[in-house]
């Protein structure tokens, strides 16, 4: 069964369904507007912290969470701050750079907009 339904703009889930003149996502809950998707293609993507705000880049984060880094015995400790953010597109969406640890890429589900 393949739906010809567009995927979720905010977290690309497949499973979206119509709710009158909108579509839905069930699993992030958002809705978009079915002209919108039908007048040209995807939409661009929102980026939203851990609390729902939207994260542009340049902005500054605080970690929320201690955070392994993969490969080493590093930890990025809760309450971190990282400035001068770069959004890109992938699980790992925020590209940046950590005092003490260097270039890494965190996910917006750890972090808050400060």
């Amino acid at each position: 069964m393949s739906s010809n339904l567009p995927k979720c703009p905010a977290c690309s889930s497949e499973y979206t369904y119509e709710d009158g003149p909108n579509y839905v996502c069930p699993e992030c809950a958002h809705e978009w507007p079915q002209a919108a998707a039908d007048e040209g293609g995807e939409a661009e993507k929102v980026f939203k912290d851990a609390n729902g705000n939207v994260l542009q880049d340049g902005d500054s984060v605080t970690v929320i969470k201690d955070l392994k880094v993969k490969g080493s015995s590093l930890v990025v400790k809760v309450g971190t701050k990282v400035k001068n953010i770069r959004l890109i597109e992938g699980d790992h969406d925020i590209d940046c750079k950590i005092d003490g640890i260097g270039a890494m890429r965190l996910k917006t589900e750890f972090v808050k907009k400060l």
